[in-house]
């Protein structure tokens, strides 16, 4: 969440910030909700006061005090309602944006940084993913229904050695590994952002009262929840394997062919807290490692700075990585990384102490490392003639076969 304290201080600018989100009405009414709460929250004390006596009363005493009760209890009630709302208007309203991250709301609207490697040029008619081979969609759907598949064969090796090889490069870079659970409480969700806003795309399980997760940052995340951290200990870099579940809510007749947009999918994910003076270099940290795994693979991509309305509630700024696509001509979305500053750990109590011993918020950031979207744009890249695929060098060292065999 917000910090209520600075929207109170710096009101103009914050709401400068968040109607570059669509959300400036809603922080007007959070601040004209929080006035009240603070006025009504004075009153209701300044009551209690006054039935706190310090002699036996007399029978006017008496009288008087009972009318002061009276009117505190409906004090009480006005100061309920209004602290609820003040609640749910905290939990929606979202972290603001950069200074530095462009308007608008869509993906056009995100800007360029820069372009890297050369898009494959092919003297032969090409195949996208699903003609190369692998992947059993017909029984995906009969097994689990629309955007469930089966990956098989030599193409769920390579994809398994994708994983293998992200995770080793991120051994190297000071990360440590997670396997977490899947599976969370709706403090997770809430904490890292996912509730209440984004609840249409989660899938609960009602019996137990669970959720399970999207991305491995929610259980990440969670994991110094309610804990103060040292100064010395920082920056904590977890790398976590996860299977993750989105419902894709809103993306009916969008991208139905294939694996590039599914409900079940595996992910490894980059998860940092740090302080706020080098939560802006982490963030450009995660970037470069993003990066260097695509560049290793040989496929060109294309960085993009995500426009501010297009910013999930948690990411004050986020970077995608966009791999060329050579059957859709066109560059898709395949790693992201975002910087969360300290809006999810506000909302998850996580603390650091500083230099002077103080409890300060700490920052969190959190990118892709690797998913089966990289599967997609590696096997369109470096397929052949005969529809073979011939696999990087660099994956073989982690069980991935040195070509795909043509389809049958």
């Amino acid at each position: 969440m917000i910090d209520i304290r600075l929207a109170r201080e710096q009101p103009e600018a914050m709401r400068a910030a968040l109607s570059r989100k669509g959300a400036g009405e809603l922080f007007d009414e959070l601040l004209a909700v929080d006035a009240a709460w603070r006025s009504q929250s004075s009153a209701a004390e300044s009551l209690r006061a006054r039935t706190r006596l310090n002699r036996r009363p007399t029978p006017e005493q008496l009288e008087e005090l009972q009318g002061v009760k009276d009117e505190l209890k409906t004090a009480e009630v006005e100061l309920e309602a209004t602290e609820k709302r003040r609640t749910e208007l905290l939990d929606l309203v979202p972290n603001p944006p950069e200074a530095d991250v462009p308007d608008g709301s869509t993906d056009d609207d995100a800007v360029e940084i820069r372009r890297v490697g050369t898009e494959p040029e092919f003297a032969f008619e090409i195949r996208d993913h699903v003609e190369l081979g692998g992947f059993d969609l017909e029984r995906g759907v009969r097994l689990s229904g629309a955007r469930f598949a089966y990956r098989r064969g030599p193409s769920a090796l390579l994809e398994l050695a994708m994983y293998r090889y992200a995770l080793d490069h991120l051994l190297g870079e000071g990360f440590e590994p997670v396997l977490p659970p899947v599976l969370v409480r709706a403090e997770a969700m809430y904490g890292t952002g996912f509730l209440p806003n984004e609840e249409v795309n989660l899938y609960r399980v009602d019996r137990d009262d669970l959720y399970l997760t999207g991305t491995s940052e929610v259980a990440l995340a969670g994991l110094h929840a309610g804990e103060i951290l040292e100064t010395a200990e920082l920056p904590l870099r977890y790398a976590g394997y996860s299977t993750c579940f989105r419902r894709e809510a809103g993306a009916a007749g969008r991208d139905t062919r294939g694996i590039f947009r599914v409900h079940q999918f595996d992910k490894v994910e980059m998860y940092v807290y740090t302080t706020p003076e080098n939560s802006h270099a982490e963030h450009e940290r995660i970037l470069a490692i993003e990066e260097e795994l695509v560049t290793k693979l040989g496929l060109a991509y294309r960085v993009v700075c995500t426009a501010a309305g297009d910013l999930g509630p948690s990411a004050s700024k986020k970077y995608d990585i966009e791999a060329y696509i050579p059957s859709q001509g066109r560059y898709r979305e395949i790693t992201s990384c975002s910087n969360t500053t300290d809006y999810q750990a506000r909302r998850l109590n996580i603390r650091f102490r500083n230099g002077e011993r103080k409890l300060q918020i700490a920052h969190t950031l959190n990118g892709t490392a690797m998913t089966a979207r990289w599967l997609i744009a590696l096997m369109e890249t470096y397929q052949e003639p005969n529809g073979e695929v011939a696999v990087p060098a660099v994956l073989h060292p982690y069980g991935a076969p040195v070509r795909l065999p043509a389809p049958k």
